[in-house]
């Protein structure tokens, strides 16, 4: 065991908050990590092993995975070609090359999902904003980049042929605007061996605007045959890729209970944070257990939980203050995860909260307290 963490050096392409709490995870395994991203004042900067460079580059990508025995993403954005070529020296490499590939290109995404029968929502490939207008009578829509969206960049909801002018002029994809209930997510995670594992669905709120996650409940308040669905759906999903890693799988339900796919991350996620308190294994130890091939974790929901995204205020921009932090840290069951980002900028991730507690209306009361109280202000 001791051989298997001193000697496989964990290199992870991309050092934000999900890398950053990734090696807080690998810390407690003793195991060994590099990093590689654009910002020298990245929040993993000052956490491991730590090189400035762009992660679309092939030569410093390459050049970086050849110093490390297992490598990780905690951003799709990275040069596949260079991952390919480390595999090719023998480099473990999880998520897949190919794995990534087809998940940073949502056309790609779209067609596998239709060539698998995972259920999704119908969708017409687009290359042009002009494509787009021909399809007006498929609207209402959504119209999203094929590439480099990400936090809900590169999406536009496209709801009536008035909104047409707000198309990207760049391959891309409409997918029908779904109806839902509810907006979910699983994630998933799967060892080289083949074993896989699933989290208990969350029910996520998202910006109005911005198209991020706001706050999220776990467990999702939902019939269990509804809940039954989503994770066959996330076991085929991460099962049909032949994955080795996390996966968090999107979805909506829609108001006759029907659970369709909307995109999926290969990597620890956004809906799992609350994973370090609320389960018994966080996303980020299950990401390192799948990538290690070690056996997977337990999901169990210790305590219903709720997580809270820390935005940046509307208006701020310059060096980060928490207005309220004290009122919140007063209150049980509340853990603040701040992400060591100098600068705040609006809607910019600064942090998190997970609140636990075994009331679920308090458990919301709460949630709304924190949101009302905590903010990011510069």
């Amino acid at each position: 065991m001791s051989n298997l963490f001193t000697n496989k050096k964990l290199g992870i392409l991309g050092g934000g908050q999900l890398g950053r709490m990734l090696i807080q995870s690998a810390i407690d395994f003793n195991m060994s990590v590099a990093v590689l991203d654009p910002d020298a004042a990245a929040p993993c900067s000052f956490m491991a092993d730590f090189t400035v460079g762009k992660l679309t580059d092939y030569e410093t990508v390459l050049n970086f995975g050849k110093r490390c025995d297992i490598i990780t993403i905690e951003i799709e954005n990275v040069n596949t070609q260079a991952l390919k070529e480390l595999v090719k020296m023998g480099k473990q490499v999880y998520p897949q090359p190919e794995v990534i590939e087809l998940i940073q290109d949502k056309r790609v995404q779209k067609k596998f999902y239709e060539e698998y029968r995972i259920p999704t929502a119908e969708f017409i490939l687009v290359d042009s904003k002009v494509e787009v207008i021909k399809q007006k009578d498929f609207l209402p829509a959504v119209n999203k980049l094929g590439k480099e969206g990400y936090d809900g960049r590169g999406v536009q909801l496209l709801r009536t042929e008035k909104d047409l002018d707000k198309a990207f002029d760049a391959p891309g994809l409409l997918e029908k605007l779904i109806d839902f209930e509810k907006e979910i997510a699983v994630i998933v995670a799967r060892n080289e061996n083949g074993d896989i594992v699933s989290y208990p669905a969350v029910e996520m709120v998202f910006h109005p605007e911005k198209n991020l996650v706001e706050y999220l409940f776990a467990p999702a308040s939902l019939p269990g045959n509804v809940l039954q669905e989503a994770d066959r759906i996330a076991r085929k999903v991460i099962k049909s890729l032949n994955m080795t890693g996390l996966l968090a799988v999107e979805m909506f339900v829609t108001k006759d209970g029907k659970v369709l796919v909307n995109e999926v991350a290969p990597r620890p996620h956004n809906s799992g944070h609350q994973s370090i308190e609320a389960n018994i294994t966080s996303q980020y130890e299950q990401h390192l257990r799948a990538i290690y091939n070690l056996p997977l974790g337990a999901c169990n929901t210790v305590l219903p939980s709720a997580m809270v995204n820390l935005l940046g205020e509307e208006g701020h921009e310059g060096v980060a203050r928490y207005q309220g932090f004290e009122e919140i840290a007063k209150l049980p069951g509340v853990h603040v995860h701040l992400y060591g980002k100098h600068l705040t900028k609006p809607f910019r991730k600064m942090g998190h909260v997970t609140i636990v507690d075994i009331n679920v209306e308090r458990l919301k009361q709460t949630t709304q307290l924190v949101k009302q109280t905590l903010k990011v202000i510069a």
